[in-house]
């Protein structure tokens, strides 16, 4: 059973991923941006906290890679900051069917596809 998860995971993180459909945008670290910090520190506190109370997850600690949205003129289009990455740091980083459930989670929560999640076990 859980060779057909981990193979399940490995055959979703192969799939060839197209970069038409992105948004542009400038990343910036969420405790990089001065003007949003505050709230972009709040998502992932909330993500933490939420993730912390998934069984299996355990301790967590959780980053995300944030850009501001621009138009094709290179304008602010006022929709805000866009996730576009989350690297996760978790105790129970080393099973599969954890990894997967957090992939999901974040996957539905932010709409970013699953090769700009990493997550890893935690020390």
């Amino acid at each position: 059973m859980t060779l057909l998860l981990v193979g399940l995971l490995l055959a979703v993180l192969a799939l060839p991923v197209s970069d038409e459909g992105e948004e542009k945008g400038t990343p910036s670290l969420l405790e990089g941006d001065e003007s949003q910090g505050a709230a972009k520190s709040e998502l992932e506190a909330k993500l933490e906290d939420l993730l912390s109370k998934v069984e299996g997850v355990g301790k967590v600690q959780v980053l995300l890679m944030t850009g501001q949205e621009k138009d094709v003129m290179g304008f602010d289009t006022g929709e805000g900051t866009k996730v576009n990455g989350a690297l996760i740091a978790a105790q129970g980083g080393d099973d599969p069917v954890t990894v997967q459930n957090i992939q999901q989670a974040v996957m539905a929560l932010f709409q970013i596809e699953a090769h700009k999640i990493k997550i890893m076990k935690m020390k």
